[in-house]
């Protein structure tokens, strides 16, 4: 059984190279389109936003905007998710909230994905594009659990892979392809009829209402997962482990929130900047050795002098580990 694909919305995730895709896809959408858009593009929390909104607004005959809390919406409409906030979706209006970091990012394109599908199932559109690692992957599988629809593009047409990539190997793109044929489709997608809604799963339900919450709760964490001896990284609790498929992704009670990927750069991260304090220790000891060596007697000069020379091994072994993280980082941007 069937029914007309009335109430359709579409949410788009991006990151790095996302404004030039973002502009190739609203430019293509005519007026009077019949659904509203929602749009995460990453971005530091001093960014204002308003620089994507001017370049979407001057590139489309649709109304774009920066969303507020508990804003009506409607068809035609594009919103934009605020910087450092996170913007969810209920039935008929948007929220915002300033919940906890989900994969290094705020606003994070898996929230938005997650409360799509919980409250709009089968009616839902999701769009991954062009950037790094794998924010929306996660998201993007419970729409594909709640029945909706996943698009991704083309990673020969992304100007970072990383993310359409993710899509496509652990969820399945429903349709991949370029920026520039993703109109024609959304309009062709929005004449369809749909199957009958699917039932949410409880696990997505609870991630949903963990990021409406802003916090978690150890309920709701061991419910999804097992703990593991891993700690947060971003606030140093404990972390509970949770399997969608071939993804592996990690929850703290506070709401923090990683895929295995993420929580390795995050890892990375920590890594060489330990490093970084410990070679300034490490130097400014050598220092202090040298200059209490010009004023000690020939034995204990002798002495101190040792001590330095050993602290330059330290101090050689933790360039040679910066060096390496250095050349690891070029690599991964090569790619």
């Amino acid at each position: 059984m069937t029914k007309k694909s009335n109430s359709m919305v579409i949410v788009v995730g991006a990151s790095a190279g996302g404004m030039a895709a973002l502009k190739t896809l609203v430019a293509q959408l005519p007026k009077g389109f019949a659904a509203p858009i929602f749009i995460v593009n990453h971005m530091s929390a001093d960014n204002s936003g308003e620089a994507l909104v001017k370049a979407l607004s001057e590139s489309s005959p649709l109304a774009c905007v920066q969303a507020h809390d508990e804003h009506a919406f409607k068809p035609g409409g594009i919103y934009l998710a605020p910087p450092d906030q996170h913007m969810l979706l209920e039935k008929g209006k948007i929220l915002i909230t300033k919940g906890a970091r989900e994969n290094r990012s705020r606003p994070a394109i898996d929230p938005l994905f997650r409360s799509a599908a919980v409250a709009y199932g089968n009616r839902v559109i999701g769009i991954t594009l062009t950037g790094y690692l794998d924010d929306g992957t996660s998201g993007m599988m419970a729409i594909k659990r709640c029945g909706g629809v996943c698009i991704a593009q083309d990673p020969e047409d992304a100007s970072y892979p990383d993310m359409p990539q993710s899509v496509i190997a652990n969820v399945g793109a429903d349709h991949c392809l370029p920026v520039s044929g993703m109109g024609a489709l959304l309009s062709d997608l929005l004449r369809r009829e749909l199957p009958e809604s699917k039932e949410v799963p409880e696990d997505i339900m609870i991630e949903a209402e963990i990021a409406k919450r802003v916090l978690s709760d150890l309920p709701s964490v061991e419910a999804l997962g097992e703990q593991v001896p891993y700690n947060c990284p971003d606030c140093g609790g404990v972390l509970w482990q949770k399997e969608e498929g071939s993804i592996l992704r990690y929850r703290c009670h506070t709401g923090h929130a990683f895929t295995s990927s993420v929580l390795l750069a995050q890892q990375n991260e920590k890594i060489e900047e330990t490093l970084w304090v410990a070679l300034r220790m490490f130097e400014e000891r050598q220092n202090l050795l040298v200059t209490m060596s010009k004023n000690e007697n020939k034995t204990a000069a002798s002495s101190i002098s040792q001590r330095a020379k050993d602290s330059q091994v330290h101090i050689d072994r933790i360039r040679a580990m910066l060096k390496a993280t250095d050349h690891d980082s070029h690599g991964k941007e090569a790619r």
